[in-house]
C-alpha cells in the first residue's frame, strides 16, 4: 500500500487503531468501532512482515506498543486521579503484556504462515485476558468483551460464554475485515461479495440471537425489597478525616426515608464505616451499636455495609503475610482489611474481606520483586500497606436462609470467574458496594457501573449496587438499569428485585474459553521454542559422545 510506504504512514495507522479502540470504549455509543479497531494495526504489521527491511520483529513490537498505549491511556486515563504512579504502571505494564501477545503471534506467523498466525493471535489474546484475571499484576479493565457493556441487549449470550466470548467475537470480526481490506488493497482476486456476507453474518447473527433472548427472557418472581444508600461523602477531603459518627448518622437518615417493615435489605457502600474497627471487638463498636438500634423496629431487616477493619494476631497464631508489626518488640501483628458485613435482627454478624485487590493501590504485587517501589505506594482507604484477603467467598445468609447474598467490593465486580464462586455457593442475589469517588467525575465510574450489567447477564442474578458518590442502581437479570442515581449527589432508592437460584452455563463452567485458549497457547509457545531449538541444532549436526 502506498500510504504505508510514506514516512508517517505506519505511524498514522497505529494511531488510528489507538483512537478507534478508545472511541469504542464504554461509555461510548460507538462500541461497534471495536469490530474494526485492530484492522489498521494488522495492516501495518502485515506490511512490515513482507517488506525487505531488517529487525521486523522489533519494529512490529514498537509499533504495536505505541498503538496500544494510546488505547490504554485513552480509555483509562482517569486512573491517574486515584494513583499517579499506579496509573503509569497500569498503562505501561498492560500495554507491554498486550504487545507481547502480538509478538508471539508474529513468531507463529513467521513459522506457520498467515492463516495459522491469525488464528494464533486470537488464541494468544484470549489466553492473555484469562491469565490477566489470575495473577497479582491483574488489570483486566480493557478485556475486549467489556466494550459492549452499554448495550446489554446485544450480549445476552454471555450467560453461556462470559465476557471472554465477546472478546472472541471482536477478534474474529476484526480479522475477517482485515483480510477483506487487505485483498482489496493488494488487488487480489477473491469473492468479495461472499466474504462481505460472511462478515455481516458474524456481526448480525449473535446480535439477533441476543435480541431474541432479551425480548423473551422472563424473571422468576421472587421479590426481595432492597434499599440502597448513596451518601456522597468526598473520599479525599471528608471520608477518612471527618467525624465517623456524623457520617453514619447521615447515611442512616437517608435510609430512614425509604425503610419500612417490608424492607429486606439496606445496602451501604464500600468503607461506609471508615474508622478501622477492630474485628475482635466488632460487637462493642459504637457504629455497630448504632446500626443495631436503627434496625430494631424492622424485624425482617438485614443490613449490608462496607467498612475498614483491623485484626490483631499474636505470636503463635497463623500470621498472614500482609500483617505488619504492631510495635518494635513484634509481640503482635496487625492486618488491615477492606471488608463488608451483614447484621440481622438476631444480632448475628457475618464478615467478608475483599480478596481481589487493586495492584499499587490496595496491595503491592509480588513484594519481593517490587519492594523498591514501596516508597511510591498509594494511600487509599486510610492505609498504605497491603490489605489482608481471604481464600473463599463468604455468603451472607438471611435469618431464614431464604436469601443468600454475594457481596463484591468495588474492583471484584469485574471478575466473572471470581463472582461465580458466590453463585455456585448458592448466592441468589449479588450486591456491589463501591467507592468510585477516587476517580472524580470521569468515565471511570460510568465504566465500572456498566460492567455490572454484564455480570447480571452472565449469572442471571439481580444486582443492587451501592456507590458512595454514584452511580448507585439496581440491575435486573437482563442487564437493564433500574433507578440509576445521579453522580455526586446524596440519594436513597428502593425497589423489589427478584432472587434466582438457577445456574447459567457460565456459572457452572466459568471461563472455560480462557482455560482452553491458555492450554493451546502454552502448547503452541512450547512447540515454537522446540522448533527454534531443532532449527539451530539439526539432527545431522549433533556430536556423538
Amino acid at each position: 500500500m502506498t500510504i504505508l510506504r510514506k514516512p508517517f504512514g505506519k505511524l498514522f495507522f497505529a494511531v488510528l487503531t489507538g483512537l478507534l479502540l478508545t472511541a469504542a470504549w464504554s461509555p461510548s455509543l460507538f462500541a461497534p468501532l471495536v469490530f474494526v479497531g485492530f484492522v489498521p494495526l494488522l495492516l501495518v504489521l502485515d506490511f512490515i512482515f513482507h517488506d525487505d527491511k531488517k529487525r521486523k520483529g522489533l519494529r512490529s513490537f514498537g509499533i504495536v506498543f505505541f498503538s496500544l498505549l494510546i488505547w490504554n491511556i485513552g480509555a483509562t486515563w482517569w486512573v491517574y486521579y486515584s494513583s499517579q504512579w499506579g496509573s503509569v504502571a497500569a498503562f505501561g505494564f498492560n500495554t507491554l503484556f498486550m504487545a507481547i501477545v502480538f509478538q508471539f503471534a508474529y513468531f507463529t506467523k513467521k513459522r506457520c504462515g498467515a492463516t495459522i498466525g491469525n488464528i494464533a493471535l486470537v488464541i494468544y489474546w484470549i489466553a492473555f485476558e484469562y491469565l490477566h484475571l489470575h495473577w497479582e499484576l491483574s488489570w483486566p479493565w480493557l478485556t475486549l468483551g467489556f466494550s459492549f457493556a452499554s448495550f446489554p441487549s446485544w450480549m445476552q449470550w454471555y450467560e453461556y460464554t462470559g465476557v471472554l466470548g465477546g472478546s472472541v467475537w471482536v477478534w474474529v470480526v476484526n480479522i475477517l475485515i482485515y483480510n477483506l481490506i487487505k485483498n482489496i488493497l493488494y488487488n487480489r482476486p477473491f469473492y468479495w461479495k461472499k466474504r462481505t456476507v460472511v462478515i455481516l453474518a458474524f456481526i448480525v447473527i449473535p446480535m439477533e440471537v441476543s435480541l431474541l433472548i432479551y425480548n423473551s427472557f422472563k424473571e422468576t418472581k421472587a421479590p426481595v425489597n432492597v434499599v440502597i444508600v448513596q451518601p456522597n461523602i468526598d473520599p479525599y477531603n471528608e471520608k477518612f478525616s471527618g467525624n465517623d459518627a456524623e457520617q453514619l448518622d447521615k447515611m442512616l437518615a437517608l435510609a430512614k426515608q425509604q425503610v419500612d417493615t417490608n424492607t429486606d435489605y439496606v445496602v451501604f457502600p464500600e468503607t461506609a464505616l471508615a474508622e478501622a474497627i477492630w474485628e475482635e471487638f466488632l460487637e462493642s463498636s459504637p457504629s455497630i451499636q448504632t446500626i443495631k438500634k436503627f434496625m430494631k423496629p424492622f424485624p425482617k431487616l438485614n443490613f449490608v455495609c462496607g467498612m475498614s477493619s483491623q485484626k490483631r494476631f499474636k505470636l503463635g497464631d497463623t500470621i498472614p503475610i500482609t500483617a505488619r508489626k504492631s510495635d518494635a518488640t513484634a509481640t503482635s501483628f496487625i492486618d488491615d482489611y477492606n471488608a463488608s458485613f451483614q447484621i440481622d435482627n438476631t444480632g448475628r454478624i457475618q464478615l467478608y474481606h475483599k480478596s481481589k485487590l487493586v495492584p499499587g493501590a490496595e496491595m503491592m504485587p509480588y513484594p519481593k520483586v517490587f519492594s523498591f517501589l514501596g516508597r511510591f505506594a498509594v494511600e487509599l482507604n486510610g492505609t498504605a500497606s497491603s490489605y489482608g484477603t481471604q481464600k473463599d467467598r463468604t455468603i451472607f445468609n438471611s435469618i431464614n436462609s431464604k436469601n443468600k447474598i454475594g457481596t463484591a467490593i468495588c474492583y471484584e465486580s469485574i471478575y466473572g470467574d471470581f463472582l461465580s464462586e458466590w453463585v455456585r455457593k448458592g448466592a441468589n442475589l449479588l450486591f456491589i458496594i463501591t467507592n468510585d469517588g477516587w476517580w472524580h467525575d470521569t468515565p471511570g465510574h460510568i465504566q465500572h457501573c456498566a460492567y455490572g450489567r454484564l455480570a447480571a447477564i452472565e449469572f442471571r442474578r439481580s444486582i443492587a449496587r451501592s456507590a458512595n458518590t454514584g452511580i448507585s442502581c439496581f440491575i435486573n437479570q437482563r442487564g437493564d438499569f433500574i433507578l440509576p442515581t445521579t453522580y455526586w449527589e446524596a440519594a436513597v432508592i428502593k425497589a423489589n428485585i427478584n432472587a434466582n437460584t438457577d445456574l447459567t452455563f457460565y456459572a457452572k463452567h466459568g471461563d472455560y474459553l480462557g482455560i482452553i485458549a491458555a492450554m493451546i497457547a502454552v502448547a503452541a509457545v512450547l512447540l515454537l521454542i522446540l522448533g527454534a531449538i531443532i532449527k539451530r541444532n539439526p539432527a545431522g549436526s549433533t556430536t556423538e559422545l
